[in-house]
């Protein structure tokens, strides 16, 4: 990587090596005891706060390191190395799906309480938008906020709430308009110790099995009016516009997860006899091998794109959409392959490929559906 892409600097590759050692050291041996053991450990992740990888682009008045996007994308490109996605996905809700939105649309004040102790490793956020029956159509939403004197009082539910069971503290989105649709939504920052905040139960996932995904329930929930994150009213358009850095996440960790998982399967290749040679050396494979690296370039290329694009604050609506579909089927694709060259082996649990191909699997649903990448890209292209 180093020297490869011009745009990473020596503060990118520093962060990159500090993430590095970090990983080899806090993360990487503990990965299977944490599948196991459904989450990880907490301590691992206040590190990251004390090495200052949990507010990379924090403004510095925050705590926070005031860098620019690339070295989020040098940080968890390493991340991806760890062999734990769980991991991986916790901290990416905790620093480019929860701190953004406070960044973007917080006061002053709720900047100091929940990001300054956010950056430090402190506290950990969430984002719950996703209801049983609004997934993708988000303006369907049905949990409701009522505004009663000096507070809301908040009826409903979220389900597949990444970082749910375990956050301090939580962006809700629940409508405040019921009559309006997406016009009439309105975000909360709501601490998981407020009276009527349950968490209903921890969700049991195909993969990513380190991290929490909870369904959580709000029972006349009542949030103090200085705890409206941004506008009344104005949730949605708040959660559209956050929704970049959080799809640029997905797609570098897919893209990272099948650079580890092709660099593993070339290993494995060149080892494995069959025939009297290596299997590395049989056409079909040689050739799958060879397209399979083609399309992890061209997927690394599409999202350094669209990086590009975010990191100079230009509208990348639709190349981020295109880098996050596209980067999370080509990685299903190239995992599925990997498998199939490993053969029985790769379907036992002993070896990690078994565990990226249930990891990545969600990543074409979470953050928006293929689908609606799709639709996305289609309407930018005023189809």
């Amino acid at each position: 990587m180093e020297g490869k892409y011009p745009m990473f600097t020596e503060e990118h590759e520093l962060i990159r090596q500090t993430t590095r050692e970090f990983v080899e050291k806090e993360v990487t041996p503990f990965t299977e005891e944490w599948e196991q053991k459904g989450e990880y450990d907490i301590s691992a992740f206040r590190k990251m706060g004390e090495l200052g990888l949990l507010g990379l682009r924090v403004d510095e008045k925050y705590g926070g390191g005031g860098a620019d996007y690339w070295s989020v994308v040098a940080m968890f490109e390493e991340l991806t190395k760890s062999g734990s996605a769980g991991f991986l996905a916790a901290v990416g809700v905790h620093t480019e799906v929860a701190m953004p939105a406070i960044c973007s649309h917080g006061t002053e004040e709720q900047k100091q309480k929940y990001l300054v102790p956010a950056v430090r490793g402190e506290c950990i956020g969430a984002l719950a938008v996703t209801e049983p029956e609004a997934g993708s159509d988000v303006a369907a939403m049905r949990t409701e906020a009522v505004e009663d004197g000096d507070s809301y009082v908040i009826n409903g539910n979220k389900i597949f709430i990444t970082n749910g069971a375990r956050a301090d503290w939580i962006v809700v989105a629940a409508k405040t308009d019921k009559d309006t649709g997406a016009r009439g939504i309105t975000e909360f920052i709501v601490d998981t110790n407020t009276p009527g905040f349950e968490v209903s139960r921890k969700l049991d996932k195909v993969g990513m099995k380190a991290s929490d995904t909870a369904e959580l329930f709000f029972s006349d929930m009542r949030v103090p009016k200085e705890n409206v994150l941004g506008k009344v009213n104005n949730g949605f358009y708040q959660i559209m516009s956050n929704f970049q850095p959080e799809r640029l996440l997905i797609a570098i960790g897919s893209y990272g997860a099948a650079e580890k998982a092709l660099e593993e399967t070339i290993k494995y290749a060149r080892e494995r006899t069959q025939f009297g040679k290596p299997i590395s050396r049989m056409q079909h494979n040689s050739f799958k091998i060879a397209e399979l690296a083609t399309k992890l370039e061209a997927v690394k290329e599409l999202t350094y794109r669209a990086a590009d694009m975010y990191n100079r604050g230009l509208d990348c609506l639709k190349e981020v959409s295109m880098a996050k579909w596209y980067s999370s089927e080509v990685t299903n694709e190239i995992i599925y392959h990997c498998m199939q060259i490993m053969g029985g082996y790769g379907y036992m649990m002993e070896y990690p490929i078994q565990r990226a191909w249930r990891d990545l699997r969600i990543q074409t649903i979470v953050g928006g559906t293929t689908e609606i990448q799709k639709l996305i890209v289609s309407r930018c292209l005023n189809l």
